[in-house]
């Protein structure tokens, strides 16, 4: 894993996460996974759930779901909105590294690319073994990634954000590092409050993300024990990837 510096959603990144990426807000993934859970016979646990905004919907369809995250803080905007919701969340603080569960899952979740705040491609194998021991037999992984393009693009202009007490919050991303031999970038995430047009906060975080290729996912899949992948592009299960595709996602199962 990353830095415990690295990757944290804490403080205003937590606040910002919220405001750009409300519950219930989709990429297309919210239906893709309700859909492909339609039909799951038992628990699904969402790894890095963050603030919620996959695991709500996919409990509003009527499934068990189990989450856990790294941060505390996007553990609480979760909470705060299964309640609002009137819903039952099972979450707890955990990483990819260290999680463990006695339940044995009819599903594990990893929308949007959040498989890719894994660091090393060692770690990376290490997480789909131990996503593989948490599935019941039948069980299915499914997982998104963003495409070599997506994750190498330069960072854009600084994003801005209006809060409800009309506080003003500000990203402002610098690359800092493009590791080519062990895919993998490094990005400063400068975060900044502004209360009637004086800065009140700021905050930098480190942020790392690797790439994967698909056979290399495919490869790792097998590798960890699953059988039946489906790579599809799009959100269009069954679709092969295509170059311009936004997303890859891969579903397999546990023998």
């Amino acid at each position: 894993m990353t830095d415990a510096l690295s990757n944290r959603y804490a403080g205003l990144a937590a606040r910002v996460y919220e405001l750009d990426k409300p519950i219930g807000r989709s990429f297309g993934d919210v239906e893709f996974y309700v859909a492909r859970l339609k039909d799951c016979g038992g628990p699904v646990l969402e790894p890095a759930v963050g603030s919620g905004r996959v695991m709500v919907p996919v409990l509003e369809a009527g499934l068990e779901v189990v989450g856990f995250d790294a941060s505390p803080a996007m553990l609480e905007l979760c909470r705060r909105a299964c309640a609002a919701r009137g819903l039952t969340a099972d979450l707890s603080v955990a990483r990819f590294d260290d999680f463990d569960c006695p339940t044995r899952f009819a599903a594990v979740i990893l929308p949007a690319g959040s498989f890719q705040l894994i660091a090393t491609a060692q770690e990376g194998l290490n997480a789909l073994k131990r996503f593989h021991d948490h599935l019941a037999p039948g069980g299915r992984l499914i997982l998104d990634l963003d495409p070599v393009s997506a994750v190498l693009a330069p960072p854009g202009p600084t994003r801005r954000w209006v809060d409800a007490a009309g506080e003003v919050l500000t990203l402002t991303e610098e690359r800092v590092d493009s590791d080519l031999l062990n895919q993998s970038v490094v990005s400063h995430l400068r975060y900044d409050l502004w209360t009637d047009g004086r800065l009140t906060g700021s905050e930098l975080e480190l942020f790392a993300l690797r790439w994967w290729g698909a056979e290399e996912m495919r490869l790792a899949l097998s590798a960890a024990g699953f059988t039946d992948i489906i790579v599809s592009g799009g959100y269009e299960h069954g679709r092969p990837p295509r170059r311009d595709d936004e997303v890859i996602t891969f579903e397999a199962t546990r023998p």
